[in-house]
């Protein structure tokens, strides 16, 4: 909307840590996906790891709905089995009705009595977090390696998404000085990208 939130310190190398044990990351959000473009490049300028990102399908009264409905999809359909699920205490009924143990489910904010039992509260910030991932044995590697699956790009879009491409290049229209006149004969635009051993032949 508008804003920019901060990073809440250590986030992304959380994140990161379980990509770099093989796991596949999804990130997936009750915001509209005409926001996508906007959030993707968050995500991007931010570094967080590549991953798959999944939105509602426009407006939605019930965004948790959406979000149960998507994973369990997920889980009986592709046969994803999820690990380690992420989010604030709103989420803790959609990864509870998904089965998912209170040891898998890790919920940012103060700890209340209510919820303590449902999953574990990151009370003391992700940096705690990373270095108790590190020893647990719930964290050991996958043997098989579920990024491949993914593409290149970032987040599941091309690799430079059309949105990006425009305001590259509105960057470098802005950029490169007034042009010279054109000439008769201009030269063909790959001349620019000639090695310096062929501009000097030119020259010559």
């Amino acid at each position: 909307m508008g804003s920019d939130p901060k990073v809440r310190a250590g986030a992304v190398d959380v994140v990161r840590h379980w990509q770099d044990l093989g796991y596949l990351i999804i990130y997936i959000t009750g915001r509209p996906d005409m926001q996508k473009q906007r959030v993707v490049s968050w995500l991007s300028q931010h570094n967080f790891p590549q991953g798959m990102i999944f939105f509602s399908d426009g407006l939605v009264h019930d965004p948790l709905r959406q979000k149960t409905i998507f994973l369990r999809n997920l889980m009986q359909e592709c046969h994803i089995k999820i690990c380690a699920a992420y989010g604030s205490m709103k989420d803790i009924s959609v990864y509870s009705v998904l089965a998912l143990s209170p040891s898998q489910i890790y919920i940012v904010g103060r700890p209340t009595k209510k919820y303590q039992a449902q999953c574990q509260f990151l009370s003391e910030g992700y940096a705690a977090h990373l270095a108790s991932l590190e020893f647990n044995l719930h964290s050991r590697p996958k043997k098989n390696n579920s990024r491949m699956i993914l593409r290149k790009g970032s987040f599941g879009l091309h690799s430079q998404p059309e949105f990006l491409r425009k305001r590259n290049h509105l960057r470098r229209t802005m950029s490169v000085q007034q042009p010279d006149p054109p000439s008769l004969n201009p030269k063909p635009e790959r001349a620019q990208s000639q090695p310096e051993s062929d501009k000097d032949h030119d020259r010559h």
